[in-house]
């Protein structure tokens, strides 16, 4: 059992390390050979063919006869995994991916907000309130911010009482981690993020539903705004 759950971390690490020479570019198009792979990561043929069949079943990776082993776009990848979430959260955003980021963040927020409103325990909603008290007192730059507004987001689809929803927090926190550093940047944003996170807070302890729902959407639209702009800023790239 003992070496068993040795392989698994060593696979696991491996693992890692290719996704971090993945999202840096560090290979190109196609991985190294295995035995290749197998020496830089001082590791045997069995464990590094262990983890990239790891990414192969979560569309990361192609093989081909006479090619290799190719690396598959990041659309491609599937986020539905955690890790694949995770991993796909490290590389530089570009404009199409924040696109995707904040229409994914539309689908999903402003329902479970509504839910959670409707159906939300008192201990749910209480859960909220704490996550929201703890966020309103982090500036930005301190650390924690990040976690505690990931804590706030993910209370709230648990209390939609939705297991759906519940299984995208991984890719709300993914997404998060890629907003905030762009949209709090400034006095100005940071006060208008506590601001519409208070909104949302208080609707749903009205247990007003549409309320709730218009106030997720009022929020994620000024997020867009921001990375409008921060983009709009940046020299244009191919996508």
């Amino acid at each position: 059992m003992e070496q068993a759950n040795k392989e698994r971390s060593l696979v696991s690490k491996v693992m890692d390390g290719l996704v971090t020479g993945i999202v840096e570019e560090k290979y190109g198009a196609i991985l190294p050979p295995q035995d290749v792979l197998s020496k830089e990561f001082d590791v045997s043929r069995t464990v590094m063919r262990e983890a990239l069949s790891m990414l192969l079943a979560r569309d990361m990776l192609d093989v081909r006869p006479k090619i290799g082993t190719r690396i598959r776009p990041m659309s491609d990848w599937r986020m539905i995994d955690e890790d694949v979430v995770n991993w796909r959260f490290r590389s530089k955003p570009d404009p199409l991916f924040v696109r995707d980021v904040i229409e994914f963040r539309i689908l999903i927020e402003p329902r479970a907000s509504a839910q959670a409103a409707a159906r939300g325990s008192a201990a749910d909603i209480a859960a909220i309130r704490e996550a929201f008290e703890a966020f309103r007192v982090i500036r930005p730059a301190e650390s924690g911010y990040q976690a505690a507004d990931e804590l706030f987001q993910t209370r709230i689809l648990v209390a939609s009482g939705n297991q759906f929803f519940r299984q995208m927090a991984a890719i709300i926190r993914g997404a998060l981690s890629t907003v905030n550093p762009i949209v709090n940047d400034t006095q100005i944003s940071w006060e208008t993020a506590v601001s519409s996170h208070q909104r949302v807070v208080e609707a749903i302890e009205r247990r007003d539903p549409k309320e709730a729902e218009i106030a997720s959407l009022a929020m994620i639209d000024h997020a867009a705004e921001e990375m409008a702009g921060a983009f709009s800023t940046q020299p244009s790239t191919r996508v």
